[in-house]
């Protein structure tokens, strides 16, 4: 299929689901599976609003009012939270989950940051309008008379209080305002024309997002550091097939969560992208890993710091 012209630089990049490595990250993310499920269900929703209507039709009969406000939401979902807490990995990967439960193809297009533009006059809020008009042009090839689109697409804004801040701030740039009112114009725009696309927004300060973007969120998902369960799940992916013993694990558990001198504890990407690889790399090439020199290392390392939302 044919897709329309897009302006260097607008994505970062195009991915196509389902996708073999993104089921594989998708299904690593170990304690997130009630954002999982509401993700995809709201998504699937999108491609194939008959499914809900099928499910009434069987449970309650006649019930177009009550199918009417959820059919109706804008199709916006923040997640937000904690720095390394899983959002931008969810994101990321959540359509392959809803391409393969729907049996068709999901287009995910991350909005480069180089959105924002130079601060030229007027930039910012035409690379945004070009991003939802690009988006809105593949999104309606791929629907259908019959209800279920052929297909969907995921425009994903990350760290979104970039481009999605309060214009209550006071010092906020005339051009920041007219930015905040193209995206508002975008998702309105997905709604009216009931269109199968969705926007995902990731942040770590969800109090400085718009007001009028935070109302327009059909959800807000709210993520938090890996607990004790979510550790060891996630630690045991990492070294279960080096068939330590168990009190090995409990003590990486115990070591990678908040301390005397660290009131909280690792995130999911400071074990999977700090913590595993400095165990690794500290025992190549020339021995084994030593499961004691591993709780060491883990022991000598910093958790990073919470994200501290001054506004929430």
């Amino acid at each position: 299929m044919a897709h329309p012209p897009v302006q260097d630089g607008l994505f970062e990049r195009r991915v196509s689901f389902p996708d073999p490595d993104a089921r594989s990250r998708l299904a690593s993310l170990v304690g997130l599976d009630e954002h999982k499920s509401r993700l995809a269900k709201m998504l699937g929703l999108l491609v194939n609003p008959t499914g809900l209507e099928a499910w009434a039709r069987r449970y309650h009969g006649s019930t177009a009012s009550l199918l009417r406000p959820v059919l109706r939401r804008p199709p916006l979902v923040v997640l937000a939270g904690d720095v390394g807490s899983g959002k931008t990995e969810l994101a990321e990967t959540i359509g392959d989950q809803v391409a393969r439960q729907e049996d068709i193809e999901i287009t995910l297009l991350p909005l480069s940051l180089s959105a924002r533009g130079q601060g030229r006059v007027g930039e910012m809020t035409q690379l945004i309008a070009q991003a939802f008009d690009y988006t809105a042009a593949e999104a309606g090839r791929l629907k259908s008379a019959s209800g279920k689109a052929r297909g969907a697409v995921i425009l994903l804004i990350d760290e979104a209080d970039a481009l999605a801040q309060s214009r209550e701030a006071a010092q906020m740039h005339h051009e920041d305002r007219a930015g905040v009112n193209a995206l508002i114009r975008g998702i309105n725009r997905l709604t009216a024309d009931r269109l199968p696309a969705a926007v995902i927004m990731c942040t770590n300060r969800l109090s400085a997002l718009d007001p009028a973007v935070r109302r327009r969120a059909a959800d807000v998902l709210t993520f938090e550091r890996p607990n004790d369960a979510q550790r060891r799940h996630a630690l045991t992916q990492v070294f279960g097939e080096l068939n330590w013993p168990a009190s090995v694990i409990d003590g990486l558990v115990a070591a990678t969560g908040p301390s005397a001198t660290a009131k909280y504890g690792f995130t999911f990407s400071d074990i999977m992208q700090r913590l595993a690889p400095t165990i690794v790399l500290d025992a190549y090439p020339d021995r084994a890993i030593d499961p004691r020199r591993a709780i060491e290392l883990v022991r000598s390392m910093t958790p990073t710091p919470p994200f501290q939302d001054r506004g929430a």
